[in-house]
């Protein structure tokens, strides 16, 4: 495959040619927080905010043991869930969310998890980004494309976007993406991001989509290219 098919290729086209490829290259790409269910998914997404995956999974190892439900959430005081939840990061506002949220679930939905992303949004702490974490891959519903600091680096340099807020992102992947792929193709794009495309310096020579790629080989260290605007440090939720 010639390295300018990019070039050649109209952006629908390409787009489908990179779904082709990144179900081959991860083909058991999956999200990396561990949950068993969607109220665990709920509290470890929020938990993920400006922290790794790893980092989070560590810690909801034993939270989860410790708090089971919202309703456990809900009672535990402030000071006792922030020194649980203080490796993660921003661990008092965290804290105050994961709280204000789970009574939140127990006073409208009698402790359950709502499908919809209306209900959902309605939850403190609780924005778009989580709730598409949510329902894509707890309860397999395609109501959106999350942008997290990964995917929103990706779409930028595949060209599939230029925009740099999270939901105008989202809006152009839309377009661009079949609904029916919308929650794996975040998948693939963050597990790309954590593989191969990294931040500060991709690994292009090596790249599987380098091809499909219009940015390849700009970004990298010692490149004479202009460098990538930094990603806004504000917590997508």
């Amino acid at each position: 495959m010639p390295r300018n098919l990019s070039e050649k290729m109209k952006t629908k086209e390409r787009v489908h040619c990179l779904i082709q490829k990144l179900r081959e290259i991860y083909p058991s790409a999956h999200c990396e927080l561990e949950f068993e269910t969607p109220f665990q998914l709920l509290v470890a997404t929020i938990l993920s905010a400006q922290c790794t995956d790893k980092r989070v999974n560590m810690v909801t190892r034993d939270l989860f043991r410790r708090y089971r439900n919202a309703y456990d959430f809900a009672e535990v005081s402030q000071s006792e869930l922030e020194q649980a939840i203080k490796s993660t990061g921003f661990y008092r506002n965290k804290a105050k969310n994961l709280r204000a949220m789970s009574k939140d679930l127990v006073e409208r939905h009698g402790g359950k998890v709502p499908g919809t992303m209306a209900e959902l949004t309605r939850l403190a702490g609780v924005g778009r980004k989580t709730a598409n974490v949510v329902l894509g891959n707890a309860f397999s519903v395609q109501e959106g494309i999350v942008v997290d600091t990964h995917v929103a680096r990706l779409a930028k340099r595949l060209k599939l976007t230029a925009k740099n807020e999270p939901k105008k992102i989202e809006e152009d992947l839309m377009r661009l993406v079949p609904r029916t792929q919308w929650t794996d193709f975040s998948h693939w794009l963050i597990w790309h991001g954590r593989r191969r495309c990294y931040a500060r310096n991709p690994d292009c020579p090596h790249c599987e989509i380098s091809s499909l790629c219009p940015s390849c080989g700009k970004f990298m260290k010692g490149s004479r290219s202009k460098t990538e605007p930094a990603s806004p440090k504000k917590a997508i939720a």
